[in-house]
């Protein structure tokens, strides 16, 4: 799997991610989703898109990116962190990206609470794959740990 890999809207979803968007900025939060704001690395505005924030099993915080290497993830790994931000809520963090060989764990617990959206990203891997099969998506799924 490539560490270049990312999946585009197609179809409908443009449309799905401007409304579901704009859930958190009313302060609804569907199962923890927040509002992502990152600062563009080249422009410098904030640019937004709804995410699922994990609580992971070793107590961290996790973003976990299924589309693969989008704009948001470019401008994290060069920005370093970003806002979580539900209604009028707005939490600054900072963000380490996670090594591949440490996603295993994270990739599965987010396909348990969250497959049932993001699972037509994972081509096929489920909550229930091995953790061979969980290494070798590792790299085309950023994953950082936000403090």
């Amino acid at each position: 799997m490539s560490t270049t890999r990312y999946i585009g809207p197609s179809g409908l979803d443009p449309i799905m991610n401007k409304i579901a968007n704009q859930l958190p900025r009313f302060g609804i939060s569907v199962m923890g989703s927040r509002l992502l704001a990152v600062r563009g690395r080249k422009s410098g505005e904030w640019r937004t898109t709804m995410v699922n924030p994990l609580i992971g099993g070793d107590g961290n915080r996790y973003l976990v990116a299924p589309r693969g290497n989008t704009q948001w993830v470019r401008n994290i790994r060069v920005l370093g962190g970003g806002e979580l931000r539900l209604g009028r809520k707005a939490e600054a963090f900072t963000a380490t990206e996670v090594a591949d060989a440490d996603k295993v764990p994270v990739l599965r617990l987010y396909l348990r609470k969250w497959g049932w959206e993001v699972g037509k990203f994972f081509e096929g891997v489920t909550k229930d794959a091995s953790d061979a099969e969980l290494a070798a998506i590792a790299p085309g799924f950023p994953v950082f740990r936000i403090n």
